[in-house]
């Protein structure tokens, strides 16, 4: 692990107070969706959406249904991540178009195998993908200077009617990014390794 991600990892805490007047230059977010287009998911299939929000008007109704959190409008950019659900069955000969051509029919078939009537598992992959994205985002908006805060506390439903969310996609989460006003909380403890990491099995 280099310095720079272990110091990102490190120091990442989610900042409640952003600068409400610092505006992020678009090259940056675009550096940060950039990698964040490249996250792995399952079969290739990119199955994350990023809404990146930025229009005021609209960040002050999303703080409405968000427990009027200021992060919402005062962060410089708030990205919501959205899942794909039915992203495996939309053209996925696309996902594979560099490969050569047998080894593209044969993952356009595992997919289709893999996916077709599990429902579950089509949702469940949607937020492992969202949830890789995320942590991405976070660690390298930070090597970069900048602040997040991930959130789940808003109405999942009301969001999506303002941002017009395909009857297909699901919200996933909230990352807030911007310029932090104020020192976030300290960490408010570490587990001991011993709870969290296991070797094998959970039984000793």
């Amino acid at each position: 692990m280099t310095l720079d991600v272990a110091s990102a990892i490190l120091a990442r805490r989610a900042t409640k107070v952003f600068d409400a007047g610092h505006r992020m230059p678009e090259e940056d977010l675009e550096t940060i969706l950039g990698l964040a287009r490249r996250m792995p998911t399952a079969f290739n299939i990119q199955n994350w959406r990023f809404v990146a929000v930025q229009d005021e008007t609209l960040r002050r109704e999303i703080r409405k249904v968000a427990w009027d959190q200021p992060q919402v409008t005062d962060a410089s950019v708030l990205l919501i991540l959205c899942a794909d659900i039915r992203a495996w069955e939309k053209s996925p000969g696309r996902y594979w178009e560099n490969a050569q051509p047998d080894t593209r029919e044969m993952m356009v078939g595992a997919i289709d195998q893999y996916y077709r009537g599990r429902e579950q598992v089509q949702r469940d992959e949607g937020m492992r993908s969202c949830g890789m994205a995320a942590g991405a985002i976070m660690l390298l908006a930070q090597s970069m200077g900048y602040a997040t805060c991930p959130m789940d506390g808003f109405d999942f439903p009301a969001v999506g009617k303002l941002i017009h969310l395909p009857e297909d996609h699901e919200i996933v989460m909230f990352v807030a990014l911007g310029k932090p006003a104020k020192a976030p909380f300290p960490t408010g403890g570490i587990l001991p390794a011993s709870e969290i990491i296991f070797r094998n099995t959970f039984e000793k």
